[in-house]
Formats: structure tokens, C-alpha cells, sequence
């Protein structure tokens, strides 16, 4: 590469890491972090919304609040994390459910009890079912309903997938699934998912590793650990309906009660281990990514037909998307931006882009990528991550690897995405 367009430099700090097996089954990774007072305890859970029985889905999400409701050790899991002066939170996805705690070091040995405890004494009873039952119904009123283009995604999914489980949201299908859920259903849930061989934990503190790890099989109540030696692949390790090639074009238009017309244009790509999911990556990038992007460049800064656009990949490990999105000005009709998006798309196909242009959106994502791994929880955050993708290392080489990516290597990525017969379109109209 020529370099001319670095025109800056990025401290990457690589992440030392060990990997452990305790003799429960559960994967630890632990990190010396000796920049930073604090310690985070994250604890993966393989299970996301894709892991759903279709007449039962957002579960997965549903746990997320269930897993802050104490145990009959700890009835106030909050309570005690404010009490170490620290922070939690948690998150799902499609591919799966991810909780933190951030303390001070001397809160350690606490927060892994914590974390122990909930994983095998969750108080799963008939009043927190209930509690947390309608907090999500809330939710999904509130941001999926009440709110200006909430719902997309609940349109989105079913039009772009058919068969395969990703036709659903976190929230799920239907908000009566989650309504309609039996004390039965949700504590055969956490049996299946919420054990030591389906998660992976990692440490990240101003401590030894082997101090770590005492104390982490301290919490759980094992004797034994190892090294682990290899890499397991826990996003791998279950088989999902395949989705059928898709052989025509979709549209969809609602009316809502929003402020302007949007469109959305999606089309299906590979997932995280197909062999051009960092191209389509960085497809979006040189596509959408700011205010240098083409799509910003030609469409939207004229200021004649949309007051926004956007293009982005959904980034699941399985069969993912490449959106389009952009809220259109007053009297300006969809079909003339979607034509002009496909434009953008179709150039990029028939003419590719320059190393140049190329090199720029790869900075960008090295810049990203480094900053976000700053402090401890998201070091802990990505060493959980790319251990559940089957890869630790990862944490440390992905800009690499995004640095490999050729301008040819974009162009066919381009090229194999932006198909009519695969375009999804989604409209939504003010009334």
C-alpha cells in the first residue's frame, strides 16, 4: 500500500490472554491489564435469539432480565455491585447474550461470586416471571412501537429471511410469546443454556493470571483447571435451517406515524466465517461510512433528495445483510432514491474502488477498532467475542486481517451482494 492516506498513527496495545478449562466445563480467559485500578468480569452465554423455538421466542432476551432478579444468596444482585462502586450491564443478539460487571479491584473475588451464583441459583419463580414479563412488554412498547421506525426490524427480518431463525428480532416474533411464557418454559431454558460448558468468561484486572484463575475456580466451586491449548468454536457448534436462495425482489410498504418517508434496502450476504464477510464490510464503509462516503457524497450532501442516508452490515455470524437506509425529503419519491442507492451499488460493482479510497475506510476501521479496546470492559467484551467466534487471537489481528482486503477482493464482495433478484425493500410512509 502506498501509505498516503495514513496520515496518522495508532497505538495498538496487543491483549496478552490466557485460556483456562475448569473442570466444570466453563472457558476462562484472563488478561493482565496493569493500565487500569479496575477489574470486569464478562460472562458470554451462547445463546441467542437464533437459539429460540419459533412459538417461543424472545427468551433469550427475557433472560437478560431475569438474570438480574438475585438468588436466595444475593436477592439485590444490583444492590451489591453499587456497593463495590462498580457498574453492570448486560446486552442480547441474535447470536448471543453477553453480561459485564466493572469494580474496583479489591471487588474481584465479590463480583465472581456474584456472577457464579446467578449462573446456578437464578431465583426463577413465579413473581420475577411475572415482573420481568411485563418490563419487556414495556420495552417493546416503548421502543418498538412508540417510537418513529421502531418496528423496522420487526418487518425487516421476516421479509429478508424466510426459514432461517434470524427472521426474528431480540424481542422476538411476537411479544405474546414472551407474555404467554410458563415458569416450565423459561426455567428449561436457563437449564439448557445458563451452565458452566455454555459460556465463556473473561478477566480482565491489574492482577497474575494464575491469581485470577484461583479465584475464579474459587467461585465456581472447582478443584481443577488447564490450559487451554485450542480453539473452540461455540458459534459453530449448532445447526440452523439453511435459508433458500432468494430468486426475486421483495417490497413492503407500511404507513406509520412518522416524520418522514424511509426506505430501507437490504440484500442477503455471507456470515462471519464466509470468506468475503470483511469485504462486505468494508463495502459498507466505502459505500456509507461518514461524511467522505460516496453515498453521503453524491446523495445525500446535494440536499435534494434524502436528509440522511446510511449503509451498514448486520454483522451476525450466520447469513447476514447489507442495508441501505435513508429518510427522504418531502415530495421526493422512494423509487427515485432507491435508484439512485442502486446506483452507488452498481458503480462500486462495475468499477470497484481505488487503493487509495480503499486504504482510507481500512484506517477508519483500525482507528475504531483500537480506541474501542481501550479500557478494560471492552477488552474483556472482545477477548469473550472472538473466543465464542472460535478465535481469540483475533482480538489482537483483525485490523490485519481488514488490511489484507483488496480492492478486487471488494469488487467481487460487491458483485456477489448486489443482485436484483436479492434486493429487500422495506417503505415506511408517514400517514
Amino acid at each position: 500500500m502506498s501509505g498516503k492516506f495514513r496520515i496518522f498513527a495508532v497505538h495498538f496495545v496487543m491483549i496478552t490472554y490466557k485460556k483456562y478449562i475448569l473442570d466444570n466445563g466453563l472457558t476462562v480467559v484472563t488478561h493482565e491489564a496493569w493500565d487500569t485500578p479496575l477489574a470486569t468480569v464478562n460472562v458470554l452465554y451462547s445463546v441467542g435469539a437464533r437459539d429460540e423455538d419459533p412459538s417461543r421466542t424472545g427468551f433469550a432476551h427475557l433472560f437478560e432480565h431475569l438474570m438480574f432478579g438475585g438468588t436466595e444468596r444475593v436477592p439485590d444482585f444490583d444492590a451489591v455491585v453499587s456497593s463495590l462502586g462498580g457498574e453492570n450491564n448486560a446486552f442480547t443478539n441474535n447470536d448471543y447474550t453477553n453480561y459485564y460487571i466493572t469494580v474496583p479491584v479489591d471487588g474481584l473475588e465479590t463480583s465472581l461470586m456474584l456472577e457464579a451464583d446467578r449462573m446456578a441459583h437464578l431465583a426463577l419463580n413465579a413473581k420475577a416471571l411475572s415482573v420481568q414479563q411485563r418490563v419487556v412488554t414495556e420495552e417493546y412498547n416503548q421502543r418498538y412501537m412508540n417510537q418513529p421506525y421502531g418496528d423496522m426490524w420487526l418487518l425487516m427480518r421476516p421479509l429478508c429471511y424466510k426459514v432461517h431463525p434470524y427472521r426474528w428480532p431480540t424481542i422476538g416474533a411476537d411479544i405474546r410469546h414472551v407474555g404467554e411464557a410458563t415458569l416450565e418454559d423459561v426455567q428449561a431454558f436457563h437449564s439448557r443454556y445458563y451452565r458452566p460448558a455454555n459460556a465463556i468468561l473473561a478477566v480482565v484486572a491489574p492482577m497474575e493470571s494464575d491469581r485470577i484463575i484461583a479465584l475464579v475456580a474459587k467461585a465456581w466451586g472447582c478443584g481443577a483447571w488447564s490450559e487451554e491449548r485450542g480453539e473452540r468454536c461455540f458459534a459453530c457448534e449448532r445447526e440452523y435451517p439453511a435459508e433458500p436462495e432468494q430468486r426475486e425482489p421483495r417490497r413492503l410498504e407500511v404507513e406509520r406515524e412518522v416524520p418522514a418517508t424511509a426506505l430501507y434496502m437490504a440484500w442477503p450476504m455471507c456470515g462471519h466465517f464466509g470468506k468475503d464477510f470483511r469485504a462486505c464490510d468494508l463495502v459498507s464503509d466505502v459505500l456509507g461510512n461518514g461524511t467522505s462516503s460516496r453515498v453521503y457524497g453524491n446523495i445525500v450532501r446535494p440536499g435534494r433528495l434524502v436528509s440522511e442516508a446510511d449503509v451498514y452490515i448486520s454483522g451476525e455470524a450466520g447469513p447476514g445483510l447489507m442495508v441501505m437506509s435513508a429518510k427522504l425529503l418531502p415530495g421526493v419519491e422512494v423509487d427515485e432514491v432507491a435508484e439512485a442507492l442502486r446506483k452507488e451499488a452498481r458503480t462500486l460493482v462495475e468499477e470497484g474502488v481505488e487503493e487509495g479510497e480503499l486504504e482510507k475506510v481500512q484506517n477508519k476501521y483500525e482507528s475504531t477498532f483500537v480506541f474501542s479496546q481501550y479500557k478494560a470492559s471492552d477488552r474483556a467484551m472482545s477477548l469473550c467475542h472472538y473466543t465464542w467466534l472460535g478465535n481469540t487471537g483475533l482480538a489482537n489481528s483483525e485490523p490485519e486481517a481488514y488490511r489484507r482486503i483488496s480492492p478486487a477482493d471488494v469488487q467481487r464482495a460487491a458483485r456477489e451482494v448486489f443482485r436484483d433478484e436479492r434486493e429487500n425493500m422495506l417503505v415506511i410512509k408517514g400517514k
